[in-house]
């Protein structure tokens, strides 16, 4: 338990020093979302270090900062299950919310937007079936949140993420995400907590741009 304990610290103080990280751009969003991934899914405190190395701000942060917010202790604080339709239109949860642990999102011919980077988790597992059929799902998550991701798509598209850890703690929340896209799709992406998605694509645009200039000319032998 001991050993476990200390390997969740790790995992908390790593995110932090990357979430700040990434803030000073000292990052792009995929290394960013490469190196959170790589955080959640390995059990080695060795490991975890390594992926800080070389960023100047990995010794300055000493004490684990929860980057995911839990509900009160207590079966009574949690939210009773829910269903959220979008049918023919949208629905938009963003802000400080409670997840309940089990959760149904149904998309068809509109969208839902489900923003979960200030919402609140039950300890352990959270269960949510998403089905998008001619229609979108959109799912935002934080960086210190563990994601587990199952889904089919039916002539559509459904994001499989997988970042969660191989021994999972009994006392940090882990979403679950199942369902199916028909004709329609699932997308999940994770942004820091006030992160635009014009901020996000614009740090993807300029990176490209960066990578360009990067690479060599090939001469011209003609």
């Amino acid at each position: 338990m001991a050993a476990l304990e200390r390997v969740h610290d790790a995992r908390e103080r790593a995110i932090a020093v990357l979430s700040d990280a990434f803030a000073q751009d000292a990052m792009d969003v995929d290394e960013f979302e490469r190196r959170v991934t790589r955080v959640h899914t390995t059990d080695s405190i060795a490991e975890i270090q390594a992926l800080l190395a070389d960023l100047p701000n990995a010794a300055s942060i000493t004490a684990p900062a929860s980057s995911v917010a839990l509900v009160p202790a207590g079966d009574a604080a949690e939210a009773p299950p829910q269903t959220v339709y979008a049918v023919f239109g949208g629905v938009d949860r963003r802000g400080s919310w409670t997840v309940p642990r089990r959760f149904k999102v149904v998309a068809m011919m509109g969208g839902a937007n489900l923003d979960l980077r200030e919402a609140r988790f039950p300890r352990g597992v959270i269960d949510l079936e998403v089905k998008a059929i001619f229609g979108g799902v959109q799912i935002l998550v934080p960086p210190g949140l563990a994601v587990e991701v199952h889904g089919t798509a039916v002539m559509g598209g459904f994001q499989n993420v997988n970042r969660s850890p191989p021994t999972p703690d009994p006392d940090a929340p882990l979403l679950r995400v199942r369902g199916i896209a028909v004709m329609g799709g699932v997308d999940i992406s994770m942004r820091l907590p006030g992160e635009s998605e014009w901020r996000a694509r614009r740090r993807q645009r300029l990176e490209e741009r960066r990578q360009r200039r990067a690479l060599p000319e090939v001469p011209d032998n003609r």
